[in-house]
């Protein structure tokens, strides 16, 4: 017997966009930390970290129907923009650039969220 509860189809794309985000910025962090040197600087796992973790939560919170997910968008939109401007620092490295393109992606998503009406 299923008791789960059918999601919006909107609340549902976003849940696996913060999902995507999760798993390409624990990806990248792997991958930084493979590379060593400047590349597992605090400076820019740090922001991997926190981006990787705000957006882990901010999914389970909506798909717990949380009150508090409009703030924990807002607060992930600015852990995605901290980390784009970390991955930046490393632009001429392609795998850097697309976690920084995808971070923005991911931020202006997350201020859609966080400013949706309910």
């Amino acid at each position: 017997m299923s008791h789960a509860v059918k999601m919006n189809p909107q609340v549902q794309k976003n849940i696996d966009m913060c999902l995507e985000s999760h798993s390409r910025c624990e990806q990248t962090m792997t991958y930084c930390l493979m590379q060593g040197g400047r590349y597992a600087d605090m400076s820019l796992i740090g922001p991997l970290m926190d981006c990787a973790d705000m957006t882990r939560l901010c999914a389970d919170m909506m798909m717990r129907q949380s009150p508090m997910a409009k703030e924990m968008s807002a607060m992930c939109a600015k852990a995605a923009n901290k980390c784009a401007d970390a991955c930046m620092s490393m632009e001429s490295d392609q795998m850097m650039k697309e976690c920084a393109d995808a971070c923005r992606t991911w931020a202006e998503a997350c201020r859609t969220m966080a400013n949706a009406r309910a």
